[in-house]
C-alpha cells in the first residue's frame, strides 16, 4: 500500500462559523483571520494505492458551480485534483473507488462534473465506484432546512443515476473494519448524520483522515466546535472519546481542512487533550 496526499484546492471560510461560540480573540491565535474575518481552509484528499485499486478519499468542491457560488469562498492557490494526481503519476480515469466521508459540497463536489456539452452532469471519475452509506445518503437526499445549502443535488444524484453508487455494508457498531475498502471506519453523527472517518494502518502507524470531526489543529480543545455542526452537543462526546483514544494510542491525524498543519498528533495535558506534534506528509512517510 502507498498513500498520496491530493490537493483539491484551497478556499476560505468565516472564522466565526468555523469556531461556533468560541470568541475570535481566542481562535484567531491559531487560525488568523483576514480583513473579511475569513480563515484559510484546505481540501486535502487522500489517495490509497493498494494492489490494483486506487481509492480516493473525498474530492473537494470541484469547479462546476457558478462564479457567484465560488465568490463566497475566496478560492486561493492553484492546486486542483488533476494536477495533484498527475504529480504522482495518475489520472482521474485510473481511480477505481471514490470514498466520501460525507456529502457536503466541499467534500464531494469534485466527484461530479459538467458533461461535454454542459447540458447536464456526469461522474468526474468514470471508472470508479462511489461509496457512501445508506443512512447518510438518505439524510443528504432528503435534507433538513439547515443543511440544504450544503447538500447540492447536482453533486449527489448523478452518482446514483450513473449506476456507480455503492453503500458500505454497515454494522451496528460505531467503528467497523470494511471488507469493501480495506480500512476501518468510525461513524460520527455530530457534524452530520453518519459521517465516516477512515482509519488506515500504514507503515506501522494509524493514520486517521479527520474530515469534519477535527477540521483544523485549532479545533483540538473540546468546546471548539464548528457552527456548521448539526448536533454540537453530540460532537462533544464523539470528539472527546476520539481524542482520548488518539492520545492513548498515538494516532496520526490527517487534517483535510487545515491549510498549514497537515498531520498532527495529540497528547494528554492538565487542560485535556491538546496538540502535540505537527508533521508534513513527507516527514512521516517516504
Amino acid at each position: 500500500m502507498t498513500l498520496y496526499p491530493i490537493e483539491a484546492g484551497n478556499f476560505k471560510l468565516d472564522g466565526g462559523a468555523m469556531f461556533g461560540v468560541v470568541p475570535k480573540s481566542i481562535w484567531n491565535r491559531t487560525n488568523p483571520a483576514d480583513a473579511n474575518n475569513m480563515i484559510d481552509i484546505a481540501a486535502t484528499c487522500l489517495l490509497i494505492e493498494d494492489g490494483n485499486r486506487l481509492i480516493l478519499i473525498d474530492t473537494g468542491m470541484g469547479d462546476k458551480q457558478s462564479d457567484k457560488f465560488f465568490g463566497y469562498y475566496y478560492r486561493w492557490g492553484d492546486d486542483n485534483i488533476d494536477k495533484s494526481l498527475q504529480k504522482h503519476g495518475f489520472h482521474r480515469d485510473d481511480i477505481t473507488d471514490v470514498f466520501m466521508t460525507h456529502l457536503h459540497f466541499d467534500h464531494c463536489g469534485g466527484s461530479i462534473q459538467w458533461n461535454k456539452d454542459r447540458t447536464g452532469y456526469e461522474p468526474a471519475f468514470k471508472n470508479a465506484k462511489f461509496w457512501s452509506n445508506k443512512e447518510h445518503w438518505e439524510w443528504a437526499t432528503n435534507p433538513n432546512d439547515r443543511e440544504k445549502a450544503s447538500f447540492l443535488k447536482e453533486n449527489i444524484l448523478p452518482m446514483q443515476e450513473s449506476g456507480q453508487l455503492n453503500f458500505i455494508d454497515r454494522t451496528s457498531e460505531a467503528y467497523q473494519d470494511t471488507s469493501e475498502l480495506g480500512f476501518g471506519i468510525l461513524y460520527a453523527d455530530g457534524h452530520t448524520d453518519k459521517q465516516m472517518i477512515p482509519h488506515i494502518d500504514y507503515q506501522g502507524k494509524k493514520l486517521v483522515f479527520m474530515a469534519d470531526l477535527l477540521p483544523t489543529a485549532g479545533h483540538t480543545p473540546l468546546p471548539f466546535v464548528m457552527g456548521y455542526d448539526t448536533r454540537p452537543l453530540l460532537t462533544l462526546p464523539e470528539k472527546k472519546a476520539f481524542l482520548n483514544k488518539a492520545a492513548d494510542e498515538n494516532f496520526y491525524l490527517f487534517l483535510e481542512h487545515d491549510a498549514h498543519n497537515k498531520i498532527i498528533t495529540v497528547k494528554h495535558t492538565e487542560k485535556g487533550v491538546r496538540l502535540d506534534q505537527v508533521y508534513t506528509f513527507n516527514e512521516l512517510f517516504n
